[in-house]
């Protein structure tokens, strides 16, 4: 029920108690009239009465008549009065239900605070009171970053103490002229007057609220560590309606998560850029994938020292209708964020496998895995199906998995690769050395090759500390028997370097970028790694067999 709703279903329970007071004070004022104007003939018929005794037999007509009518009198106005004692109750418990129900209609029963609609109609009159005194109003939207967590460890009751909490804490902060609600879930609002010459006012509240929800939470036996993200628009940049602040507060909220959460941020024009940009970027992901727009392209790797092609590294690429080749820099963390990855993966993968299928057999392909794709339980089943139905052989095949992802879960990570290495593909330690425990991932799970981060190899001639890390990681695989190979190989120098240190296997731009695969099937054929034997099926562009069915 709206505001407006809510105001006249009141009017309207007004009108109708005023007509039922009015009917019961009628009859009321009607029976003390009729006892008032009859009662000089009381007078008269008391005097009888007393004369006759208590023989009331011995009365006249009209004087009984007299008597019922008196009795009937007082017996209505008694029924009135002790009616309108209860009408008058009712309507106090009506009345006051009547505010609970509008009390409910605008406060957050949980936390006190304004509900979403109720701010918004408080927000919008302070804006306009802002406007009259000179004054702008800063919007800040507050989201708790971890409190998911509290519920899923210590259950909804648990959740909502906490909220009481943190909302006790945004409490103190904000100033009396404040306004201040509850979006939805873990997210507040508030609106808050300010001299625009002094946005620091706004800041320093900002911090407050930042860094007291970066503390421990203690509530009826429950510890929480949530912290908080905050956002904030103001109404003197262009924007002069709660909801033009929501939605600037919440891209400048975004962008504070976006860069590590914990702290406040102040909506600008780039940001909104980005979200459009983003936005874009999504829209041509749920369009372009099905359509097969996201093709793999192949980076060489080689032999260190004969220079001869072990295989290539598989990298995807968006093939856009009009703004050309996009690297994945621009759209990988988009599909990541929005759940697109795996299907992307599965795309690019999928088409890699049937363009290197026919290949020469010494040819390997190398597949990065996505720390989101590792939190999938059925990601081995789905790679293996992959290469059942294209035919790939699983023994040509290496998946390479970051240390970050392996810190999120292990255990889930050591099942996905003990499935893949029962149908004998390969896996590498991808970015060693960038991670969190290098050497328990090391011990647990059974890597057949460890591939150094390209930020130690490409400063291995200039950067002492990256030449010790690099030549380090080559003797503990040496003394692991784990194979090397070096990301990042620029020039014929750092691959000497590479040589002496022992490692055996590289790629970088020395050895060629990556490649189309007409681009690289033609380096193939120079090579003569390209088998003709019977029933090879010659590929197209599109990594479609140009055979017809």
């Amino acid at each position: 029920m709206s505001d407006q709703q809510g105001e006249l279903h009141s009017a309207d329970g007004a009108m109708i108690r005023a007509r039922r007071d009015l009917v019961v004070g009628g009859v009321l004022v009607a029976a003390i009239l009729v006892l008032v104007l009859s009662g000089w003939r009381f007078i008269g018929f008391a005097q009888r009465l007393l004369g006759h005794g208590n023989d009331a037999t011995q009365l006249a007509a009209g004087d009984r008549l007299l008597l019922s009518g008196l009795l009937l009198n007082l017996a209505l106005i008694l029924f009135g009065w002790r009616r309108y004692r209860d009408l008058a109750a009712a309507t106090t418990q009506h009345d006051l239900a009547a505010a609970r129900a509008m009390t409910l209609a605008r406060i957050d029963e949980l936390t006190g605070f304004l509900n979403r609609r109720a701010m918004a109609s408080d927000g919008e009159a302070l804006i306009t009171q802002a406007r009259r005194q000179g004054k702008a109003t800063a919007l800040l939207t507050i989201d708790l970053d971890h409190f998911k967590a509290v519920n899923e460890v210590h259950g909804h009751l648990a959740g909502d103490t906490v909220l009481r909490a943190a909302t006790d804490i945004i409490r103190r902060a904000l100033p009396a002229s404040a306004v201040a609600g509850r979006l939805d879930g873990d997210e507040f609002a508030a609106l808050l007057p300010f001299d625009p010459r002094h946005a620091g006012a706004i800041d320093s509240i900002a911090d407050y609220i930042v860094s007291a929800l970066a503390q421990p939470l203690i509530a009826r036996g429950v510890t929480a560590h949530i912290g908080a993200s905050i956002g904030i628009a103001r109404s003197d940049e262009d924007c002069q309606t709660v909801e033009a602040l929501l939605r600037r507060a919440n891209i400048a909220m975004q962008a504070a998560k976006g860069s590590g959460r914990g702290r406040h941020a102040w909506f600008d024009t780039s940001m909104e850029r980005e979200l459009i940009s983003r936005n874009m970027i999504e829209a041509g992901l749920r369009e372009g994938i099905p359509i097969g727009q996201f093709v793999p392209y192949y980076e060489p790797q080689v032999d260190l020292e004969t220079n001869a092609l072990l295989g290539f590294e598989v990298l995807a690429r968006w093939e856009h209708p009009t703004r050309g080749v996009i690297a994945p820099d621009n759209f990988i963390p988009v599909a990541e964020e929005c759940g697109l990855i795996s299907e992307l993966s599965i795309a690019v993968m999928r088409r890699a496998f049937i363009e290197g299928r026919d290949w020469s057999p010494s040819l390997s392909l190398s597949v990065n895995i996505s720390p989101a794709q590792l939190r999938d339980p059925w990601l081995a089943q789905k790679i293996v199906k992959l290469l059942v139905e294209t035919g790939f052989p699983a023994n040509r095949l290496e998946i390479e998995i970051t240390e970050s992802s392996l810190f999120q879960n292990l255990p889930l990570a050591q099942s996905i690769v003990g499935s893949l290495k029962n149908q004998g593909i390969r896996l590498a330690l991808d970015d060693f050395g960038t991670g969190y425990s290098s050497l328990a991932h090391l011990r647990a799970l059974p890597f057949d090759r460890i591939k150094i981060d390209r930020s130690f190899v490409t400063s291995i001639n200039k950067d002492p500390e990256s030449a010790a890390i690099v030549n380090a990681i080559s003797k503990l695989g040496e003394s692991l028997n784990l194979p090397i190979t070096a990301e990042g190989i620029e020039d014929g120098d750092i691959r000497d370097r590479l040589r002496a240190m022992g490692c055996h296997k590289g790629q970088g731009w020395h050895f060629g970028k990556p490649m189309t695969v007409t681009a690289t099937r033609r380096m193939l054929a120079e090579r003569g790694l390209l088998p003709t034997a019977r029933g090879s099926q010659p590929i197209d562009d599109h990594g479609l067999s140009a055979r017809r069915a």
